[in-house]
C-alpha cells in the first residue's frame, strides 16, 4: 500500500505523509499552507466563501470542478491538481479574465465571499464557452453573497468572456503539460494514510474495495463526503476506518443499454444529469436543484442511496422510476428493488462489509408520464421538506401503472402504495384523484420539525397529486415557474 497523497498544489508537486485522514482542504490550506483566500463561512458545503478547484484528468483532457474545501478531506486530492484564488494571477502579477471582470463590474463589495466567487467563476470560464443566463445561475447558486445582490457577479460572468475564449488562458496553455504530470501520478496501490492509529484507505479498484471492507466490515464509505464532511466539521466525529470511492473508475461508470441505465455508486450527479435528464426530464430538473454545483460536481447518487436519508432527493425519484439497487460483499453480489433496501430510520439492507455498487434505471416504456416535485424553502440549494415522484401509464384514460414515492414523508424513502392501489384501473379523472387523496393518510405519517409541520406535509403531498394530475391532462394554464418547457412524455 501506498502510504502518502501526492497532488498539484497549483504548479507545485507535493507528497504529503502521516496526515490527518479526515483534515480538510479549507484547514490545510489556512492553517498548513498560510493560504488563506478561501473563507471559511459554514464548514458545511453551503455558502461557497470555501470554494477551490480540483482538475484531474478525464476523457483526454483535464476537468476543472469547484468544490467546498470545507467538507473535502485532504486525501481526496490524490492524483489531482489543487487551485486556488492564489493561483489564477499571471507571472507578471497580471489578473485572471475572471478576476478582471469582477473588478470591472464591481462585484466585490465586503470581499469575503469574493474568492470562492473567484473559482467558481474560473472552474465555469473553463468549461463553458458560451453560457446561458440559466446557467450562470446554475454555476453561482452554490455561493452566497449579502452585499452585491449577485447582479454585479452575474454581469461579470459575461464579461469575462470578453478577453478572449477560454481556449486561450494560460491554464490551457499548461494543460497538456499538466496532464502528463497528474497521469503520472496514476496507480493501481491502494493509499493507505493516516496518523495516530486512525486510517483512510483509497482503493484503486473494486476488488480492491471489496477485499478492504471484508477486513474492515465497519469501516465508513466515504464518496464525495458532502454529508460525511459534516459529520466531522459540526460533530468532530471520529469515523475512522475510513474507505474513499472517489478512484475507483469502475464505480464511475454510466451504461446504457435498451432497457436501462447502469449508473455507478461513484457517480457524481452531474456526471450522471444529462443522461437522465435526456430519458427523464424531471429528474433532470430535480438534481439541477441539488445543493450547489460544488455539491453535485462531487455528490455521488450511490451516497444519496447508501446514506438512507428519508430527506433524501434522489431516492423518491428513482423508486417511482421502478430502480434497482445492486450491492456486492467481497465476490459475492445480490440486486433488490430500491425501496427493499430502506429498512428504517437510519437502518439500510447493507450487510456488513457490503457496498453500493450500482443502481440500475429503467428507461421508461412509450407514453409514460413520469414527474418530480422537490419543495423546500429556497429554489436552490435547500434541504426538501418533502419531495414527490411520480410514473404513470395510462390505456386510454384508465390507469394502467402508476408508481408514487415521497421522502419526508416517512422514516425512509417510501412508496404511496394504498394510493397507487387506490388509482389502479380507474379512469385518470380529477374525481378519481380526490377520492384517492385519503389513502395518502394511510399511507404516511409524517413528522413535525423546524422545515415543516406534519399537517403541512400532508397537505402538499396531496396537492402534488392534484398537481401531477394537472400536468397530464392537458391543462393549460402555466403550473411552474421554472422547468416549464421541459414538461412531456419521459
Amino acid at each position: 500500500m501506498r502510504d502518502h497523497i501526492r497532488f498539484l498544489l497549483g504548479d507545485e508537486a507535493l507528497e504529503l505523509r502521516n496526515i490527518d485522514p479526515t483534515m480538510t482542504v479549507l484547514d490545510w490550506l489556512r492553517l498548513e499552507k498560510g493560504r488563506c483566500g478561501s473563507k471559511e463561512g459554514c464548514a458545511e458545503g453551503d455558502c461557497g466563501a470555501c470554494t477551490v478547484v480540483i482538475a484531474r484528468p478525464e476523457g483526454g483532457r483535464l476537468s476543472y470542478r469547484a468544490v467546498n474545501g470545507c467538507i473535502v478531506f485532504l486525501p481526496m486530492l490524490d492524483g489531482c491538481q489543487l487551485l486556488t484564488v492564489e493561483d489564477l494571477k499571471g507571472p507578471d502579477g497580471a489578473l485572471h479574465p475572471v478576476q478582471q471582470a469582477l473588478v470591472d463590474c464591481h462585484g466585490s463589495q465586503c470581499g469575503f465571499c469574493t474568492p470562492g466567487f473567484v473559482m467558481s467563476l474560473f472552474a465555469f470560464y473553463r468549461n463553458d464557452e458560451n453560457p446561458t443566463d440559466q446557467r450562470i445561475d446554475d454555476a453561482l447558486a452554490g455561493n452566497l453573497c449579502r452585499c452585491t445582490g449577485y447582479a454585479p457577479i452575474a454581469a461579470a460572468a459575461k464579461k469575462m468572456y470578453s478577453a478572449g475564449a477560454p481556449a486561450k488562458d494560460r491554464f490551457a496553455d499548461n494543460e497538456a503539460k499538466t496532464h502528463k504530470r497528474l497521469e503520472a501520478m496514476a496507480d493501481s496501490e491502494t493509499l493507505c494514510v493516516g496518523v495516530e492509529g486512525r486510517q483512510l484507505f483509497a482503493p484503486a479498484s473494486i476488488a480492491g474495495l471489496a477485499d478492504i471492507l471484508s477486513e474492515n466490515p465497519d469501516a465508513y464509505i466515504i464518496a464525495g463526503g458532502t454529508d460525511v464532511g459534516l459529520w466531522v466539521t459540526k460533530q468532530l466525529r471520529n469515523i475512522a476506518p475510513a474507505v474513499l470511492i472517489g478512484r475507483i473508475q469502475e464505480l464511475r461508470r454510466i451504461e446504457e443499454s435498451h432497457e436501462a441505465i447502469i449508473i455507478g455508486a461513484g457517480t457524481t450527479y452531474d456526471d450522471a444529469s444529462s443522461i437522465i435528464a435526456a430519458h427523464y426530464p424531471d429528474f433532470g430538473e430535480l438534481i439541477r436543484r441539488i445543493g450547489g454545483q460544488q455539491v453535485r460536481n462531487i455528490g455521488t447518487i450511490g451516497g444519496n442511496i447508501a446514506n438512507g436519508s428519508p430527506i433524501g432527493d434522489t431516492p423518491p425519484a428513482l423508486i417511482a422510476a421502478g430502480a434497482t439497487l445492486g450491492l456486492r460483499r467481497g465476490t459475492e453480489r445480490r440486486s433488490m428493488a430500491l425501496e427493499d433496501f430502506f429498512v428504517d430510520y437510519g437502518k439500510q439492507d447493507r450487510r456488513p462489509g457490503e457496498f453500493v455498487e450500482y443502481v440500475s434505471l429503467p428507461k421508461p416504456e412509450p407514453g409514460t408520464y413520469f414527474r418530480c416535485y422537490k419543495i423546500s424553502k429556497r429554489f436552490d440549494q435547500d434541504i426538501s421538506a418533502a419531495c414527490g415522484a411520480f410514473r404513470l401509464r395510462l390505456e386510454g384514460d384508465i390507469v394502467a401503472e402508476i408508481r408514487i414515492a415521497f421522502g419526508g414523508m416517512a422514516a425512509t424513502p417510501k412508496r404511496a402504495t394504498a394510493t397507487e392501489a387506490a388509482l389502479a384501473g380507474k379512469p385518470w379523472t380529477a374525481e378519481t384523484i380526490e377520492s384517492a387523496l385519503d389513502a395518502l393518510d394511510r399511507d404516511y405519517t409524517p413528522l413535525t420539525d423546524w422545515r415543516a409541520s406534519a399537517w403541512y406535509r400532508m397537505a402538499v403531498a396531496k396537492n402534488l397529486l392534484r398537481k401531477f394530475h394537472a400536468e397530464t391532462s392537458g391543462l393549460a394554464a402555466p403550473l411552474r415557474l421554472a422547468g416549464e418547457g421541459r414538461l412531456a412524455h419521459a
